[in-house]
């Protein structure tokens, strides 16, 4: 029976490649000269330093736009809240999102559901399995899931026939 995965996975590798292109940047930047800011980046944690609140906000306009170029979904990314890490300096932890959490897995589920397409959706870990009896099938599920699910950077995969 064909069948497909509905993940929500960043590419790795494409966001270490933003974090150098955006550190390069920023050392490059006038307004950043002699300034504590960048960006480092611990397996799926981002951490952006910076002299202000002010110039820490750009830090992550220059990793945003990295991004955006290298094609990441800015999605992915989980801002957490700012920490004043001696006088004026503070710092930033983004994460980035891996998988798709119970709740949107079950709205993935009922959206499939409620298509009235003959394919049956279960939820496998932090991926939605997504079986039918004809591609087309399949097709049209993927079609649905991307224009019903805006809130989330959805990915097709092991795709079978």
């Amino acid at each position: 029976m064909p069948s497909f995965d509905t993940v929500s996975e960043a590419n790795m590798v494409e966001v270490k490649n933003a974090v150098d292109q955006a550190g390069k940047e920023i050392t490059t930047r006038f307004d950043f000269k002699g300034s504590d800011a960048r960006v480092e980046q611990k397996e799926r944690d981002l951490t952006a330093y910076a002299d202000s609140e002010f110039q820490l906000n750009q830090v992550l306009d220059v990793l945003t736009n990295k991004l955006f170029k290298r094609i990441v979904d800015v999605r992915f990314l989980d801002r957490g809240k700012i920490e004043k890490i001696g006088g004026e300096k503070v710092k930033q932890v983004v994460k980035i999102k891996n998988g798709i959490e119970t709740e949107a897995a079950k709205k993935i589920v009922r959206i499939l559901k409620d298509s009235k397409l003959k394919v049956q959706a279960s939820i496998q870990g932090d991926a939605v399995r997504v079986t039918g009896a004809k591609r087309d099938d399949l097709q049209d599920a993927m079609a649905l899931l991307r224009k019903e699910v805006a809130d989330l950077p959805l990915e097709f995969n092991n795709f079978r026939d």
